[in-house]
């Protein structure tokens, strides 16, 4: 029996090849998205995913401003954290920080889908969010990535 045929081959960084994405967010809904984010950045979308290596693609995300929420999340829901001091507790609603910045939503929903550690921060770097149609990185030419799910919720 040859056992050198059915060994698994793990990613090497000088095999690795990272493409861009562009992603309309545009009418999706947030939770969704951001599962289809992170799987682009974390590389599982190829054959040779390796868990300890960053073989995920770069993501552009446009449109970050009009992405939708199910049920009564809009207003309901709640991203809270603490300043670090006394009585330092804050709390803002995804309407409230949609008018701050328009991008902090889906970087917030991804990087809690990405691994809590160096390699989660480094893959983070890969993500590229704007609020409007528009973004800077069209030298890169980012192919457009159709989502697996349907959009409607």
């Amino acid at each position: 029996m040859d056992t050198l045929s059915y060994k698994t081959q793990n990613a090497k960084p000088s095999t690795i090849e990272k493409k861009w994405w562009v992603i309309d967010a545009e009418g999706q809904v947030l939770g969704r998205l951001s599962t289809q984010i992170a799987m682009i950045l974390r590389g599982k979308h190829k054959p040779d995913y390796t868990p300890y290596m960053d073989c995920g693609d770069h993501v552009i995300v446009i449109n970050a401003e009009k992405v939708r929420f199910t049920g009564q999340k809009k207003s309901d829901k709640r991203y809270i954290w603490h300043t670090g001091y006394p009585g330092g507790q804050r709390s803002l609603s995804p309407t409230e920080m949609l008018a701050r910045d328009q991008r902090r939503l889906v970087e917030i929903a991804v990087k809690g889908m990405l691994p809590k550690n160096r390699l989660g921060a480094e893959i983070f770097r890969s993500l590229h969010v704007y609020g409007g149609s528009e973004h800077p990185h069209q030298g890169q030419d980012p192919k457009v990535f159709e989502l697996t799910y349907d959009s409607k919720g």
